[in-house]
């Protein structure tokens, strides 16, 4: 299997190495080198209240002694289950400084999923937030958690079970621990769990050295090819923390780079909009949806959001209609970019030194190598420029594997390859394009349907605001195409109508040969369309 070439990296600005060199011995000599360096200035802000990195380290060490004490050891798993706030980033540091394994629980899980992920991970310790411990305690004695420490923003307290206690209550002002040894290179720091389209979610196991590596390469691209930056310098969190993508390229990153971050616990365009104007930040990162709710704003014009240096997306495919809308309204681009739970999270990126191209989520990251390859009767090669194929991926941010499924492991990673299950192609330039998933492509009468390209052109439609697209078995063609579409705020448009729109700018096996108009689009719990939870329903349907 010959390896292409890496045309991209005549692109890279000469302040940025293509490779990557991860200087810290573990993710809490991050906080504490990033303590040292900037010591009393703001690291956190949390509705009005600032913690400077002196305290968030002093903090971190309290509640990591407080968890020595009741016996958490290196490569005991703990469980996070909180919105963004500054007790998630106290508890990650925690458990890094103590050599733990953090198991990321989404705040949005019903008792199911909860207790699927806890026995999965076979966690003992959890932080979980006040409004959810009901939910958590509904399923304790069917796990092995033996100890919840519960985070409240103030107010009345709520009565808890014997054993349970308050984060406040819970910690030891002392910072008394042994050292413990940690191999960056094989320990594992984080479980984040994926969204189980395959089956059950899985366990993708990230390193201490995959996430450093990660919050190295998206700071080098993003910012040390800046000529300068604010004294003031401030990014927004609003990207969940839950989500390895809000936590590594937003929560962790601003650490590294020394920034004060202003944590916002859920997304609310409102909100936003007010915290920009008040506190004018350099960076905003967003997910799709997020970039949807503020084009539809009225006043977006007036937040100030233009003046923000860099505001980038991921987490799902951000539809370029609505990159068209956002920069003509506001005046600032917006860049997307591309990454996996499984590669801690980002790959390939739109960093601010590099031309943009419209639908391309931009190039490697330093240290990563891709390719795109398709299956012979020779095994695989690499194709050729501008083909499409699957997405292959290697770097130092490529997950360690999956958590206790040595074969789910072996499907995946071959020859230190990751092997994405994306469709995409790379044009001359070394700018790639991610067409779709290998598992979601449509083939109809032969020929292969890409559900994203059919998304994009029905986003081209004034009235459309979100989309998806799905294949659905026809005995003819073995396939044909359903598109699932909501409407922009009164917007009214037939089904009619809309298919004839698409037939100006589809060839004909691509038309939907049916719409179906839906108040609201299926959403993963970070904003990214689900197009598996409407084919399931429809397959309930055609039984």
């Amino acid at each position: 299997m010959q390896y292409q070439k890496k045309p991209w990296l005549k692109f890279y600005d000469s302040r940025i190495s293509p490779d990557v060199t991860v200087d810290y011995e573990s993710l809490f000599d991050l906080l504490k080198q990033a303590a040292n360096i900037h010591n009393e200035k703001p690291a956190l802000t949390f509705f009005g209240k600032s913690w400077s990195y002196k305290e968030t380290r002093i903090i971190s060490e309290w509640f990591a002694a407080s968890l020595y004490r009741i016996g958490l050891k290196k490569g005991d798993r703990m469980a996070i289950m909180l919105p963004n706030c500054p007790q998630y980033i106290f508890s990650l540091f925690a458990a890094f400084r103590l050599g733990g394994i953090v198991v990321q629980v989404n705040p949005m899980y019903v008792e199911r999923e909860i207790e699927y992920v806890l026995n999965d991970s076979e966690s003992e310790y959890m932080v979980v937030f006040e409004a959810l411990y009901p939910r958590v305690k509904q399923v304790q004695p069917k796990t092995s958690v033996k100890k919840l420490i519960v985070v409240g923003f103030g107010g009345n307290r709520i009565e808890l079970a014997d054993g349970d206690i308050y984060f406040e209550d819970f910690l030891t002002h002392d910072n008394v621990i042994p050292e413990i040894p940690i191999n960056i290179h094989e320990d594992v720091a984080l479980l984040q769990y994926t969204g189980g389209t395959t089956g059950k979610a899985k366990g993708v196991m990230l390193t201490h050295e995959n996430l450093l590596a990660n919050i190295i390469q998206v700071c080098d691209f993003t910012f040390n090819a800046v000529d300068e930056r604010p004294e003031n310098f401030k990014i927004i969190s609003v990207l969940p923390m839950f989500h390895v993508f809000g936590l590594s390229c937003n929560a962790l990153s601003a650490i590294r780079i020394g920034c004060n971050q202003l944590i916002m616990p859920r997304f609310d365009v409102n909100e936003l909009l007010e915290l920009i104007k008040r506190e004018k930040p350099y960076q905003l990162g967003v997910v799709p949806t997020m970039i949807i709710a503020l084009n539809s704003h009225p006043n977006l014009e007036e937040s100030n959001i233009g003046d923000i240096f860099y505001v980038g997306s991921g987490g799902a495919p951000l539809p370029v209609e609505q990159i068209k809308s956002f920069e003509k309204r506001v005046g600032r681009r917006v860049v997307d970019g591309y990454g996996l739970s499984e590669t801690a999270p980002s790959a390939i990126t739109t960093p601010p030194f590099l031309a943009r191209k419209l639908g391309s989520v931009g190039i490697p990251l330093p240290g990563t190598e891709a390719r795109i390859v398709k299956e012979t009767p020779e095994g695989l090669v690499d194709v050729p420029i501008g083909e499409a194929g699957e997405l292959l991926l290697r770097g130092p941010q490529v997950m360690k594997g999956y958590w206790r499924r040595p074969g789910d492991t072996d499907q995946v990673l071959k020859n230190g390859w990751l092997f994405t299950g994306d469709i995409a192609k790379m044009d001359e330039d070394g700018y790639f394009f991610i067409l779709d998933r290998k598992k979601d492509i449509i083939i109809a009468s032969g020929y292969n349907v890409y559900p994203r390209e059919i998304e994009e052109v029905l986003y081209q439609h004034e009235a459309v605001e979100e989309a998806i697209v799905i294949g659905m078995p026809d005995l003819y063609r073995g396939e044909t195409v359903k598109a699932f579409v909501k409407l922009k705020a009164g917007e009214i448009v037939s089904q009619t109508s809309l298919i004839e729109f698409a037939k100006i700018n589809l060839a004909p096996y691509k038309v939907p040969k049916e719409i179906e108009f839906l108040d609201d689009l299926p959403k993963s719990s970070v904003g990214k369309l689900l197009r598996r939870m409407l084919r399931k329903e429809e397959e309930k349907v055609e039984v």
